[in-house]
């Protein structure tokens, strides 16, 4: 690096700061780009220069070789150029076709459609007109065909070797908008702005990953050289692709090592543990920990006696004792004079919690609140109050806990259950609840490694991976409509075995839109017309707390045994004499709800169930998911099934989680380079806190310009 924050590139000396703002430029600065064209970019979410240069090609086509007709082989994917003879449309069995007759000096080809835009193509085609087809031969008695090809019209003035001959990009289309006139575009913006993007990685990160120049390899993803391997072109792992995901992923990482650094350098309070309180604790539990909570634990204490703030992420399976291990932590806390909180995403949760937490408080001597959304100002206002002066050590909550009347003492320990239903400011907010607190985050949604690597790269990761003795997996089976009246008969013996059963609807009400059974009219008709012996409950989402509240006590003291609802109960519930889970509709799911509706029997000792309802013939990923949830009771292997189907935004939720979009990386697809660059991240951040070396600068330069609000680095220093 230069002085006056110049970055050198090939000898050659650029101003960091005028790359930055090249690539800041609206689309309608790139050449060929008017009005017109910058609208149609900017509906795909190409705004600016940068956006164009990340939006990388499809797939690549294969023209180095164009054949003559005549050359052409069946079974083989062929690129041939041909002038239009005829276009038409004809009657083929009971529909119609498009075919297209095209022929050069060697011979002649069909293309048929049979499904598309008839009119659009017929005017495409025009007699005469140069066009380039792709696509696999098919051989027709003594015609040779193209089924559904891909194709291009050739202008006179068209730049060739921009469009075959070569190995072409293919990039996604838009209406109005189409691969030439695309390939166009994008040749401006890889000639004009590929030199501005700045990758200052330090020489010995590119020297022992491999990594070629990061301009370079943007000119190679856009425009392949001509001996490049099309295949690893298409599966976006050639050298190029990986130094471009290696870049994203290396920034990425290098944030999460500022960001931990950062929070190692807060000033935190010291929670030392006597071991007199989790002796007592301990001692007074009917059941014993299992070692796998002991180390966890252990984990998390050692955590809390550092002058740093704790900030770990405690991973779980439903019905590990992830709420046991978490009052442990508190008790650390309040010995200490500090003062605990914990949020659930839920009332029915938060309600629970707290019953549990404050049955083991008041044998520790502690004091316990309640704060949620359904409370009356009076009774809120004494809490607050409460909480306030510092008689109350332990606060159970909702929402509630983060609102601006609620002020703590001395917050010493902030713990957030079921963290992914919490967006990234309401977990903030609460952090901000004291001064530095120690930070608990606990989640029953197992999360696969590279997932939690990503999202949760600041955090320390601790395990339950074992479950307490004597707990049975809970066995599963799919069942169809047509086998209702053996489920109907299922239930009956389980009820009067004294045990009670879950029935779990997608829906409230009868929807005129959807083909579903809910939950209402299934209640009345179960009561009525199947169980009118049992007492058949109804809960869901609608209800207020305190009817929510009282239906949960009734079926808690075995009152109802027949409890019909929708999802509201998918966290948290805990019923110990609850054997049989039936989900209807349950291709209607997805795994990591069903999993964890799953959860909310076999928390007992008694043998527990769960049936699968198909109502409808289940896609082939509903039929998967199904298949998953028979075969295996394992949250992690479930999650990695989850995160499979469904890719890592939607699994977590990008908004909630604060997991990045990514333009060109995919943690799944990508699970080694990120990992690599992790490594390479960290290592650097161990060198340089903060990349205030002088030849780290500009490497920080680029970090806070990409990741800007994103990352949260101001509390980094």
């Amino acid at each position: 690096m230069a002085g006056n924050g110049t970055y050198r590139i090939g000898g050659e000396g650029r101003s960091s700061q005028s790359s930055f703002e090249k690539l800041t430029l609206p689309v309608r600065y790139v050449k060929g780009v008017g009005p017109r064209l910058s609208a149609l970019l900017e509906r795909k979410g190409l705004i600016t220069v940068e956006d164009m240069i990340y939006f990388l090609p499809r797939k690549y086509e294969d023209r180095r070789v164009v054949k003559s007709i005549s050359a052409t082989q069946p079974g083989v994917k062929e690129t041939i150029v041909g002038e239009v003879h005829s276009a038409q449309i004809r009657p083929y069995r009971r529909r119609k076709v498009f075919e297209v007759r095209v022929a050069d000096e060697t011979g002649t080809l069909t293309a048929k459609w049979f499904h598309g835009n008839y009119p659009f193509l017929k005017k495409i085609f025009e007699r005469g007109r140069r066009v380039i087809f792709t696509g696999e031969i098919k051989g027709f008695l003594f015609e040779k065909e193209l089924i559904h090809p891909d194709f291009e019209v050739l202008e006179e003035d068209d730049d060739q070797l921009l469009h075959f001959k070569r190995i072409v990009p293919i990039y996604s289309e838009t209406e109005g908008l189409g691969q030439k006139n695309l390939r166009r575009i994008m040749k401006h913006v890889v000639d004009d702005f590929a030199g501005c993007v700045l990758s200052p990685l330090p020489k010995d990160i590119l020297e022992r990953q491999g990594l070629q120049d990061i301009s370079q390899a943007i000119r190679t993803v856009h425009f392949p050289e001509a001996d490049s391997d099309i295949e690893g072109l298409n599966s976006m792992k050639s050298e190029a692709h990986r130094r471009v995901i290696f870049d994203e992923f290396f920034f990425f990482e290098l944030g999460m090592a500022l960001r931990k650094k950062g929070t190692l350098l807060q000033e935190g309070v010291p929670l030392a543990s006597t071991g007199e309180g989790l002796k007592t604790f301990f001692h007074r539990l009917p059941y014993v920990l299992t070692a796998a909570q002991h180390r966890v634990i252990a984990e998390i204490t050692g955590d809390m006696e550092k002058a740093v703030p704790m900030h770990r992420l405690l991973q779980g399976d439903v019905g590990c004792g992830k709420t046991v291990v978490s009052m442990a932590a508190m008790i650390v806390a309040c010995e200490n004079g500090c003062q605990a909180a914990m949020m659930a995403p839920t009332e029915i949760l938060a309600e629970q919690h707290h019953r549990n937490i404050a049955n083991w408080a008041d044998a520790q001597g502690l004091k316990t609140a309640i704060l949620t959304g359904s409370m009356k100002t009076s009774e809120r206002k004494k809490a607050y109050s409460a909480i306030e002066r510092g008689e109350v050590d332990i606060v159970v909550g909702t929402h509630a806990l983060i609102q601006e009347g609620v002020k703590f003492r001395k917050l010493g320990l902030a713990i957030v259950d079921e963290q992914h239903r919490f967006g990234v400011v309401q977990r903030a907010l609460l952090r901000e609840k004291g001064p530095h607190p120690h930070v608990l985050v606990m989640t029953a949604t197992p999360i696969p490694r590279t997932l939690a690597m990503t999202v949760y790269g600041d955090l320390d990761v601790s395990v339950i991976d074992e479950m307490p003795p004597g707990k049975k997996p809970v066995k599963t089976k799919i069942f169809y409509e047509k086998e209702r009246r053996r489920v109907y008969d299922i239930i009956r013996k389980e009820i009067l075995k004294g045990n009670q059963v879950f029935i779990v609807y997608p829906l409230v009400e009868e929807s005129e839109n959807l083909d579903l059974r809910d939950a209402t009219r299934m209640a009345e008709h179960l009561q009525q017309d199947v169980y009118p012996e049992f007492e058949v409950g109804l809960m869901h989402g609608r209800m207020k707390s305190r009817e929510k509240e009282g239906i949960m006590d009734r079926f808690l003291a075995k009152d109802i045994h027949l409890l019909v609802s929708t999802t509201v109960i998918e966290v948290g519930i805990d019923i110990p004499q609850a054997s049989l889970m039936v989900i209807e509709h349950a291709e209607r799911f997805g795994l990591a709800q069903l999993h964890q509706l799953r959860g909310r029997v076999g928390r007992g000792d008694i043998p527990s169930y769960c049936i699968l309802m198909s109502g409808h013939p289940a896609s082939d990923v509903s039929a998967m998911r199904l298949r998953v949830m028979e075969q295996t009771t394992d949250g992690f292997r479930i999650a990695e099934e989850d995160l499979a189907i469904r890719g890592p935004g939607e699994f977590l939720g990008t908004r909630q989680s604060g997991l990045p979009d990514f333009r060109v990386a995919n943690i799944l697809r990508d699970g080694r380079i990120l990992n690599e660059a992790r490594q390479e991240a960290f290592r650097l951040i161990d060198r340089d806190a903060f990349l205030e070396q002088p030849e780290h600068r500009l490497l920080k330069d680029v970090l806070l310009r990409r990741w800007e609000g994103r990352l949260d680095l101001a509390r980094t220093g």
